[in-house]
């Protein structure tokens, strides 16, 4: 296929708010050994978005500075080894960086098919949310069917992820979310009680339902104590962000007298074999259900590519419930 030299891509200026997200344009990126060339449909927009626009969260290394870590798109071109696919096969992918552009390059094993009958939209809500539940939830906190299972932020594109995959696979699914309306969307996914943390104690709840086996947490702070509490004998917390701060003092007696684990991942610094993993582990497990229409990603709003500070203001906001996409 015939490739421009340059491309449209939105950068980060410079640390800061929404605003510092600049049009701008790039040299289009050349697939290394293994890589291969997306022309990007559509991009997914995310939290670790955020967090690298406001200087905390770094690409590692080799990787673009450009936000953006999954997309769907067409197979434009292909480095030296690669073998999985061929020019013009449309995939969706987890990106190590450089989804908010025309063209963006990942390794061949971070790739997937487009779900049957799925849009292209949707496709790139897919990687970065289904990689990071699938991993946390049910490969380091080993979620099983009957297990109760608690995701605080239950309307956020994990919560809605979270919820479904969970319910698929036969788990009780308890959620936390802040209005009644979002309360209401994730009942509908298949949530077996919504929990509305503005006006009810999920603590008590948990407790009451004999405590949560597993408890996916994207808040931290004082949210660790509370999520201790309302973890069962033998129960697993597993941590996946910190939105009021990783620093907490906790008496861990509980913990040790009730058997209870604390663990949590980041999936963008794991290694290119860790993440083949993942996908090769979703395309068994996850694909077949996106595929017979089963469980889908929630889509909240799609904005143009141009519009990434819009997009991010909204996620900000949490106003949304499921996914923001750009497109590109």
């Amino acid at each position: 296929m015939s490739l421009p030299d340059s491309m449209r891509a939105v950068e980060i200026a410079k640390p800061g708010g929404p605003e510092v997200l600049t049009p701008t344009r790039r040299p289009v990126p050349v697939p290394g050994h293994g890589q291969i060339l997306i022309r990007v449909a559509f991009a997914g927009v995310n939290r670790p978005d955020a967090l690298q626009r406001a200087g905390s969260y770094d690409p590692p290394p080799g990787a673009s500075d450009l936000p953006g870590l999954e997309a769907s798109g067409t197979v434009v071109a292909t480095g030296p080894g690669v073998t999985r696919w061929k020019l013009g096969d449309q995939v969706t992918a987890l990106l190590p960086g450089g989804g908010y552009a025309e063209y963006a390059i990942t390794q061949e094993a971070h790739a997937l098919p487009i779900p049957e009958g799925m849009g292209m939209d949707a496709a790139a809500a897919l990687c970065e949310t289904f990689f990071t539940v699938w991993t946390n939830v049910f490969q380091r906190g080993g979620l099983q069917a009957g297990e109760r299972f608690l995701v605080h932020g239950g309307s956020s594109g994990i919560g809605t992820t979270a919820i479904q995959l969970a319910a698929a696979r036969g788990a009780r699914v308890f959620i936390t979310a802040g209005s009644d309306e979002k309360c209401a969307v994730c009942t509908s996914l298949g949530a077996e009680r919504a929990i509305n943390y503005r006006s009810e104690d999920f603590v008590e709840i948990l407790k009451a339902e004999g405590g949560a086996d597993v408890i996916l947490d994207m808040v931290g702070g004082d949210y660790v104590a509370r999520n201790l509490k309302a973890l069962a004998p033998e129960g697993r917390l597993v941590m996946i962000a910190f939105l009021q701060g990783p620093k907490v003092t906790l008496n861990l007696a509980p913990l040790m007298m009730q058997r209870q684990t604390i663990t949590g991942s980041t999936l963008r610094p794991q290694s290119d074999l860790a993440k083949a993993r993942i996908a090769e582990a979703l395309a068994t497990e996850v694909w077949p259900l996106l595929s017979s229409g089963r469980i889908a990603p929630v889509m909240d709003s799609t904005f143009a590519l141009d519009e990434a500070a819009d997009a991010h203001a909204r996620m900000e906001s949490s106003a949304h419930v499921g996914k923001i996409v750009l497109q590109v």
